[in-house]
């Protein structure tokens, strides 16, 4: 799954900040050298996909392409911002958008470990059948000593196999994911889906129960309550989770889904 990575951590109280460093123009007449040049175009690129990358987590597709735009406009070999631009276009459901603008990040900055993880997730999400194919992605960002962020590729991994039924596979990457951080939620809510879908639902719904005691509920965790629930025959828990998932998360595909009776 895609996340918050390193390209938008940063808080949107600085919106206004990065927006003004945006706005600095050179002093007219002032003829800059090469290097100085260089500096300007890299600066303009990396602000104007940063804010594409919030802008993405708002929800603002429109504004968060026209960023992108801005960013390649800067430098049109930049490849954070193709590796944003194929997320944009994967909820978006431009698959061939997704692909192109990935591939093109990875010809730019082959070693890029972030751009392995969400490419990996991208191939994995649409493509069951080059899952072979992610794997290898995911394994390329774990295996960056650099990586800050490997938990999440350790999760998506585990996620990935989980989805072709290697749960032995799909265990080893999830706990790996909470060796490295203990309370990340993708991965605790993947090994309830684990024990779900190898017919473990005592288990599952233990897990789900302790998840719900220490963690906000995630789109994820009420869809899997609502499937427990259901298959260990309790409909009032589950009128319940589809409450939830109704109220906290009304405009997600799960939601929509369970009103129109599909969940």
């Amino acid at each position: 799954m895609y996340v918050r990575n390193k390209i938008c951590l940063f808080c949107l109280c600085c919106l206004p900040v990065i927006f003004a460093a945006g706005c600095v123009h050179e002093p007219s007449g002032v003829r800059l050298t090469s290097e100085q040049e260089a500096a300007r175009v890299a600066k303009s690129a990396k602000i104007h996909t940063e804010l594409a990358s919030e802008y993405f987590f708002r929800r603002q597709y429109k504004v968060a392409l026209e960023e992108i735009d801005a960013a390649l406009k800067s430098n049109a070999n930049y490849a954070p911002a193709y590796n944003v631009l194929g997320l944009i276009h994967m909820v978006l459901d431009e698959n061939s958008k997704a692909r192109s603008s990935f591939e093109r990040a990875l010809r730019l900055a082959p070693d890029d470990p972030e751009i392995h993880n969400n490419y990996g997730w991208f191939l994995c999400e649409r493509y069951p059948d080059q899952t072979d194919r992610a794997m290898d992605h995911f394994r390329r960002a774990i295996n960056d000593p650099l990586y800050e962020t490997r938990h999440i590729a350790y999760a998506n991994a585990g996620l990935c196999e989980i989805k072709r039924n290697s749960f032995a596979e799909a265990s080893v990457f999830l706990r790996e994911s909470l060796t490295l951080h203990s309370s990340y939620t993708p991965a605790l809510v993947g090994l309830i889906e684990m024990d779900f879908k190898r017919g473990q639902l005592v288990a599952a719904q233990s897990r789900l129960t302790e998840f719900k005691q220490r963690y906000s509920p995630t789109v994820k965790s009420l869809e899997l309550g609502i499937h427990i629930e259901r298959a260990m025959g309790n409909p009032r828990a589950v009128d319940s989770y589809m409450f939830q998932l109704q109220k906290l998360f009304p405009d997600s595909k799960e939601a929509r889904a369970a009103r129109e009776g599909r969940l």
